[in-house]
């Protein structure tokens, strides 16, 4: 005779219970997921900014006749896609130096805040 608490961890867990169409699902949303990963890569997603770049210049030039070809066959009409002067690499290094910059000139603020500080605090004391 199984112990008491099994029967309830059978069903609480689906312990056992198993389906050739759980197998297939999981093989299927596996698959899709690594071919996602092989198109990002194939296609530069995840090389260096310049790839990505060039990536991104692609897609734009290629989705909007694809997504309007689409349209035509659903019959749907949409507004006109946006266009988008935006480059990720100089983005990313404005980033980069706006961050250094900040970082090069904290100890000199540190100071001067601090000195300010103290002044403060010595003239609330007089």
């Amino acid at each position: 005779m199984p112990p008491e608490g099994a029967c309830l961890l059978r069903e609480r867990f689906q312990i056992g219970i198993y389906s050739p169409l759980e197998g297939r699902r999981f093989v299927i949303k596996g698959s899709l997921a690594g071919a996602a990963v092989y198109m990002a890569y194939d296609q530069g997603l995840l090389g260096s900014g310049t790839q990505g770049a060039e990536a991104l210049k692609k897609a734009q030039a290629v989705l909007p006749p694809a997504i309007q070809e689409w349209t035509s066959y659903i019959g749907w009409e949409l507004p006109p896609t946006p266009k988008f002067d935006f480059s990720p690499s100089d983005s990313w290094n404005k980033g980069v130096q706006t961050v250094m910059s900040a970082l090069s000139v904290a100890p000199t603020r540190a100071c001067e805040y601090t000195m300010e500080g103290w002044k403060y605090v010595k003239d609330l004391v007089r």
